[in-house]
């Protein structure tokens, strides 16, 4: 990917609260914060995304959702409803892909697009940029921000730049410009932990980071000095990676509160198998291993898995497997998390030809 490429990365702002925000326009200019129950400030589990408007009091992803609470205990607080956010980044990924020449999702919210053969030159990038915030924007009800740059890297930096809603171009001659002025935390990996010795290097900036000799950087981080080092200089790239190859599909559910009531585990393994069992037929896998994951009251954690001795895409088949291996756990304390997944995943349509050459169909 050189500096004749000109890639967008492409990022939904607050995906999980915009798309509640949409559902229910009551909520527009509010503080929302999807988790789980803050229970008054006592409750367990992490906001897994909020509002622009939450951010202002200092929420983010990941945190606590008692210490949101306390935050903003008048903050909006909604569950996860992971089932129609996926529907709506299906629908989005699938709008994306008609613009561009090689397409990688990364996650349920942002994907990189190639437009190297699409547009000739940045202005028609950005032109085109707009269209397709115009067409999610119509679309899905959402805005979503986007960078285009000459490599993957810098387009994702960009795109958080002017966040939310934002459009930042980033010119092959115009990189350096754009990254040296940007705090170290900026670059992908750049961690609390590395941040900490980088400052103690007297490195705060992407341009500080640039200008040090690549052996220093190397002493400190290995390797990753290297990637830093490129990064910094928007030399580093990698190439568009158009599919994905699906391993498994999971869910895993944390109780609110310690669960030593076993009918309840299994009420959860089978809501549990039942989503797993939804998103398997969405995706038109079939599977041939269940695997469990069980987590008690002190943290410790088992995981445990059962290969059948064919393929099937049959729910209550997750849900007897599960169960079956479950029992293994009964009656050795309370239990704070479950989970439920399968693998060794082949798609319909793969499945089927496999069947018609072992039978000679013809």
């Amino acid at each position: 990917m050189g500096s004749d490429s000109i890639i967008f990365h492409i990022d939904m702002d607050g995906f999980f609260s915009s798309v509640e925000v949409r559902e229910d326009p009551s909520l527009k200019g509010l503080p929302v914060v999807v988790g789980s129950d803050p229970k008054g400030g006592e409750g367990r589990g992490v906001v897994s995304t909020c509002s622009y408007e939450a951010r202002e009091y200092g929420i983010h992803s990941a945190m606590p959702i008692s210490k949101a609470y306390r935050l903003c205990p008048d903050a909006v607080f909604l569950p996860v409803n992971m089932q129609l956010y996926h529907q709506v980044s299906e629908n989005i990924m699938e709008l994306l892909k008609s613009y561009a020449s090689g397409f990688q999702q990364v996650s349920v919210d942002e994907a990189y697009l190639d437009v190297t053969g699409i547009v000739s030159n940045y202005e028609e990038a950005a032109k085109l940029a707009r269209k397709i915030k115009d067409h999610i924007r119509t679309s899905e009800g959402i805005t979503c921000s986007i960078g285009i740059a000459p490599n993957k890297t810098v387009a994702k930096i960009a795109s958080d730049y002017e966040k939310p809603d934002g459009l930042t171009v980033v010119t092959p001659d115009s990189v350096r410009e754009f990254l040296y002025p940007l705090d170290v935390s900026k670059i992908p990996g750049v961690g609390a932990k590395s941040q900490i010795i980088l400052e103690k290097m007297g490195i705060r900036t992407i341009g500080d980071i640039g200008r040090t000799d690549v052996q220093l950087l190397i002493a400190k981080f290995g390797k990753s000095g290297i990637r830093f080092k490129k990064i910094a200089n928007g030399t580093y790239s990698s190439e568009i990676v158009e599919h994905r190859l699906i391993k498994s599909i999971s869910k895993e559910d944390t109780f609110e509160e310690d669960v030593a009531d076993t009918n309840v585990v299994k009420k959860t393994l089978a809501i549990l198998s039942e989503q797993v069992h939804t998103r398997l037929l969405r995706k038109g896998f079939v599977f041939r291993t269940v695997n469990l994951k069980v987590r008690f009251s002190d943290f410790s954690t088992y995981t445990r898995s059962v290969t059948l001795s064919a393929y099937s895409n049959d729910k209550m088949s997750i849900y007897r497997t599960a169960l079956r291996m479950f029992s293994e756990f009964e009656g050795m304390g309370s239990f704070r998390l479950v989970g439920v997944g399968v693998s060794k995943l082949v798609k319909m349509d793969e499945k089927q030809r496999r069947l018609d050459d072992f039978f000679d169909v013809d």
